[in-house]
Parts: structure tokens; sequence; C-alpha cells
């Protein structure tokens, strides 16, 4: 008898914090997203495309498979479409930001999403936000702000410039999460893969077009960097956003920003492992108290 209660109580355990579970697996496969752009060796923008390409055509087979396609309705497909784009503006305003004030500073002002997120929820969804979920949102982006670091002093004279495109990631951030919860939300939206399937291969088409209209190059000059790539669409698109895109309807918009940060501390902690990034303990002090924070906000928020 024992036993079975146990069981019993597992079970309703994960049930309730299953989608946050589901949420956290997501931003930590999300979180090798460097790793393979890196193994990748391709221009920015060229890996974002490829990104959203090859992990719209994996939903796409999972869609087929699962026989979704039959049963889209052609006013879904709007909304698909702004999910996508916002999704596309993200990634090419991080990776503007990168150019004037480097990935570092990029990174803390693009997971400003945190603030943005909290600040929907409370607005738009009506959550009540406790003091210690509002403590550990800038305690967390201090606890980043000393994982990715960053030097004024090297900051060039445009950095205003890498300010302002840093600020529009986080927005364009807040609106493709915001715009995915409202597509899973939807009381008819009983598909799981075609809805992340449409945005990724919008996503795709707005890149594509920006790959043009930069003159960068689509090509991908090694076996290597093929497999990086297609780890890339499956992984970290694919499986990782599938993950975060069912649960997002199941709890607060304001967990969602804050479960989110995990992934820049996670990109970390690879980076170390596999490329052998020179750390110090300002660093580990920042893992810490980003995860610190994580942990408080996700158990200081009321239900």
């Amino acid at each position: 008898m024992p036993i079975m209660l146990s069981d019993k109580a597992n079970q309703s355990f994960f049930l309730t914090y299953r989608p946050i579970i589901e949420v956290l697996i997501g931003a930590f496969m999300i979180s090798f997203s460097a790793v393979w752009v890196a193994l990748a060796d391709v221009p920015p923008t060229t890996s974002a495309f490829y990104r959203v390409f090859f992990g719209g055509a994996f939903l796409l087979a999972a869609a087929l498979v699962k026989g979704e396609l039959g049963q889209i309705h052609r006013l879904k497909i709007m909304p698909y479409a702004f999910c996508g784009f916002a999704f596309a503006l993200d990634l090419y305003f991080w990776h503007a930001s990168i150019l004037f004030i480097g990935p570092g500073l990029a990174t803390i002002m693009g997971n400003f999403q945190v603030f943005l997120m909290a600040l929907c929820g409370v607005l738009f969804f009506k959550e009540k936000l406790t003091i210690r979920f509002i403590i550990s949102l800038p305690l967390a982006i201090c606890g980043l702000l000393l994982v990715v670091g960053f030097n004024w002093n090297e900051l060039p004279p445009s950095y205003r410039t890498g300010i302002l495109f840093g600020l529009l990631t986080a927005l364009s951030y807040t609106v493709f999460l915001l715009l995915l919860r409202r597509i899973q939300s939807a009381k008819d939206a009983t598909h799981r893969f075609t809805p992340l399937m449409f945005v990724s291969l919008f996503s795709a088409l707005f890149l594509g077009l920006m790959l043009l209209a930069s003159s960068t190059s689509f090509a991908i000059p090694t076996v290597t960097a093929t497999f990086s790539l297609l780890a890339l669409g499956l992984f970290s698109q694919a499986i990782g956003w599938i993950l975060i895109a069912t649960a997002m309807p199941k709890i607060r918009a304001s967990f969602t920003g804050l479960v989110l940060l995990l992934q820049p501390s996670l990109s970390f902690l690879w980076d170390v492992l596999f490329f052998s990034r020179p750390t110090s303990m300002v660093h580990w002090l920042g893992v810490t108290i980003t995860l610190a924070a994580i942990y408080l906000g996700l158990t200081g928020t009321k239900r």
C-alpha cells in the first residue's frame, strides 16, 4: 500500500509540474544552439536560416506521419506567418546587435524579454506576481551579466545602435513568444507539430529574403557543417521548441520568460566544456546567481 501511495504522489507531482519540466528540457535543448553554430562555421544569418529551414522540414515529416496537414484551416496561416516573421526579426536583430556590441551585451539586451513577458503576464493575463518573483528578475539579469561579461570601455562609438538592436531583439522575441502562446492556446489547437512547422518555414522564408538582400551565401561548406546545421534544426528548433510551445499555454507567461534565461547560462557551460572557454570565479558566480534567481522565481509566483 505505501508503494502505491508513493507512485500516486509521484504521478501527481509529475502531472502538476510537467509543463514547467517540458519548458526546462526545451531550454536545455536550445542551449546547444551556439555549439552547433560554432561547429557549422557559417555566417550567423545563414545558420539562422538553416536552423528554421531544417527544423521546419523535420516538423513537416512529423506532421505527415501524424496526418495533421490535411486538417489545416486557411485562416490559421496568417497568425503562423506573423509569428514566423517575429522569430525571424528576433534572430536578425540579435545578429545585428552582436556586430555593434558583441555577443555578451547582445545576449543581456535580448534577455530583457523576461521583464516584457512578466509585464504582459500582468497586463494581459491578469497574473499576480509575488515579491520573490519580482526580485528574481533583476537578480537573474545581474547573474547573466556576470556570465557573458562585457567591457564598457571596449564598446565602439556606435554602441547606441547596438543597444537599440538589442532592445528590438527583446521586443521581437517577446512578440514571438506571445504569438506562439496564443496559437497554442486556441480552443481548436489540437495539432502538435503543424503550428511550429509553419512558424519555422515562414521564418525560413523571411530569413532567406534577408540573405538574398544582403548577398550572403547560402552555401554549406563541409560535411561537418551539414550535420551541425541538421542537428541545430532537429534539436534546437524542432524538439526544443515543440516542448516549449506545447507547455506554454499551461504555465504563466512570466514563468516562460524566466525559465528561458536558463538557455544562456547553459550555453556558457557548453562553451567551457566543448571549446575550453577561459573562465573565472566571476563567471561561475553569475551562473549560480542566475540559476538561484530562476528557482526563486519559479517557487515565488502565485498560482
